[in-house]
């Protein structure tokens, strides 16, 4: 039966001259991959640029449960960026929250309300004069409540350390390494309590909004399996260099 969903494109590959494999995040059916075969003139209704990283669309599809690659009976845009692929910044924050999605989401099914938080957040970025340096620290601490290991931060109390693996504010060291020392798990639960209206209250350096991605970057490394080295990571740290 056809289906028309809500999709977000989180990677797209070239195969063969005029099709496409490319993943995408839906609201209906969760994590798919699709076969894509692009017309060879320029006035087809589906378009190349219609596959980039986060691009939100309105699609159609018969999902088959036993097919590795799905087929587009339609597509359309759903929300037509009108900064993020022109700005710098926000492309390379585009990018690498894209390829985290790729990793973070695979095998995920139909999940409504991490959708609409990814939808909602891309669409809070694109809309965005300004203050939004912190934007990929907070959407990944944030993202984490909707994968099921988002800390209790009511348990917090300064001093406390942070405990990596158990996903816990604790007053000892546990016995392994994976673990903040009470500077850094007091910036991390500050940082979890915001949101992106206020995000722009908590300033930091460059190092230490790095230092800050790769304490998530290990986070979800120990919670997700074969989560990988991240690719477009090299250009997000030069952001905001001082």
């Amino acid at each position: 039966m056809l289906t028309k969903t809500p999709a977000i494109v989180l990677h797209s590959l070239k195969y063969g001259e005029t099709r496409l494999i490319v993943d995408m995040f839906t609201r209906s059916h969760g994590r798919l991959s699709f076969i894509v075969s692009l017309p060879k003139s320029p006035k087809g209704k589906i378009k190349k640029q219609f596959f980039q990283p986060l691009t939100m669309l309105e699609i159609e599809t018969d999902v088959r449960p036993k097919l590795q690659l799905q087929k587009l009976s339609d597509v359309r845009l759903l929300y037509p960026f009108s900064t993020i692929p022109f700005e710098p910044d926000k492309l390379a924050i585009s990018l690498f929250v894209a390829e985290f999605l790729y990793y973070a989401v695979r095998g995920e099914q139909q999940n409504v309300p991490l959708f609409d938080y990814v939808a909602d957040s891309i669409q809070w970025l694109d809309g965005q004069e300004g203050r939004f340096a912190n934007f990929h620290l907070v959407f990944l601490m944030r993202l984490s409540r909707f994968l099921g290991f988002y800390p209790n931060l009511d348990g917090y109390t300064p001093g406390d350390y942070f405990d990596l693996r158990e996903s816990v504010f604790c007053a000892l060291p546990p016995v392994h390494r994976d673990v903040l020392q009470p500077q850094e798990a007091e910036k991390v639960q500050l940082m979890m309590r915001m949101d992106y209206s206020t995000m722009h209250l908590f300033q930091m350096s460059h190092d230490e909004r790095n230092r800050l991605l790769e304490v998530a970057l290990v986070y979800y490394r120990l919670h997700l399996p074969d989560f990988p080295e991240m690719k477009s990571i090299g250009v997000l740290q030069e952001l905001y260099a001082e």
